[in-house]
């Protein structure tokens, strides 16, 4: 999957969390993923404990971090009821 594709499954909300980046309006925030991972879990105990979760919203987590990072343009990214 392309980065295109990935950055379609994080989407924002206002009523949710504040308007931060979630994972496909699941009302997981990508801000956690990255912190789980960050601390050490592994994308398969990720997936373990959020059976909604699939491995390429990981991934589309980290898609989104790189591109903050590297300060792309993410206009991709969907605003929902916004």
């Amino acid at each position: 999957m392309n980065q295109h594709d990935l950055l379609q499954r994080i989407t924002a909300r206002p009523d949710v969390f504040g308007g931060k980046p979630i994972i496909r309006d699941l009302r997981i925030s990508v801000e956690m993923i990255l912190s789980l991972l960050a601390q050490g879990e592994t994308a398969a105990a990720i997936l373990d404990d959020y059976p909604g979760l699939e491995a390429d919203d990981i991934t589309a987590c980290l898609a989104y971090a790189h591109a903050v990072v590297a300060h792309d343009r993410i206009e991709r990214i969907a605003v929902l009821g916004a």
